[in-house]
């Protein structure tokens, strides 16, 4: 392949198995990078693995688990190092509406509740605390991390998500703050109304094909991920293609 501004780039994506992470992963590695994905479901992995493969002749390092697991993040950062002993590249996509879906704030489950912030925030501080170091190390860190509009804009029966995502933004925003001296950039990117599982749980009585596929993010995670340029702290996709913003749903 011609034109590979990520070639050679070392690429973590959390949550690859589907929907953005998937489409993300793809686009990293057409565009050069070798693709460390994560996930829960290994079938998830591995049919992104053979996707890759087909596009560009080489093949992802799959690392499945759950990211409840905080053991496994920290083995995780000790094993990259080990292997490559630096990180370009982090998107961070992973996210749960919880089993339950919407509810009253007052009728949430406590295990629900405890599995959403687990996998929404105590994993992203997790995942920074582990791989700092690794970013650190490349000559220009670029981390992507997927939001929310309602983390800003909370409304009726998401409190579960929107009340994690938002600690999960202002968790990403202190990091970067602290950070600022380093080579590490932190982008933080609301991808408005997306055809994802997670939006489908959401509103299970609309046409996905009445919104955009996961996969026309992609020119817009490879542009955030790129070294030579300096990325913007937050970023909306439907303003940056030209659409009418929304709310938006990971």
């Amino acid at each position: 392949m011609t034109d590979q501004p990520l070639k050679d780039r070392i690429a973590l994506v959390v949550g690859a198995s589907r929907g953005i992470g998937y489409e993300s992963a793809l686009a990293l590695a057409k565009a050069g990078a070798h693709v460390i994905a994560t996930a829960r479901t290994q079938g998830g992995l591995e049919e992104l693995d053979d996707a890759i493969f087909a596009a560009t002749g080489r093949h992802a390092s799959l690392i499945p688990f759950d990211l409840v697991d905080g053991g496994a993040i920290d083995r995780m950062g000790g094993a990259l190092y080990e292997r490559f002993g630096r990180l370009d590249i982090w998107v961070q996509t992973a996210a749960t509406l919880g089993a339950s879906g919407l509810t009253p704030v007052s009728h949430a489950d406590p295990r629900v509740w405890a599995k959403v912030e687990k996998t929404n925030l105590t994993a992203v501080y997790r995942l920074i605390r582990s791989l700092e170091p690794l970013l650190k190390a490349s000559d220009a860190g670029r981390v992507v991390h997927l939001t929310t509009s309602l983390a800003s804009t909370p409304r009726a029966f998401w409190g579960a998500y929107a009340a994690t995502k938002a600690g999960a933004e202002a968790l990403m925003k202190v990091w970067a703050d602290e950070i600022e001296s380093t080579p590490v950039r932190v982008s933080i990117v609301d991808p408005g109304r997306m055809r994802t599982a997670m939006r489908a749980q959401a509103y299970p009585g609309e046409d996905p094909m009445d919104l955009p596929h996961p996969s026309e993010i992609g020119p817009l995670v490879l542009e955030l991920a790129r070294g030579d340029l300096t990325p913007p702290l937050t970023v909306s996709f439907p303003d940056w293609r030209g659409a009418p913003s929304a709310a938006a749903l990971v």
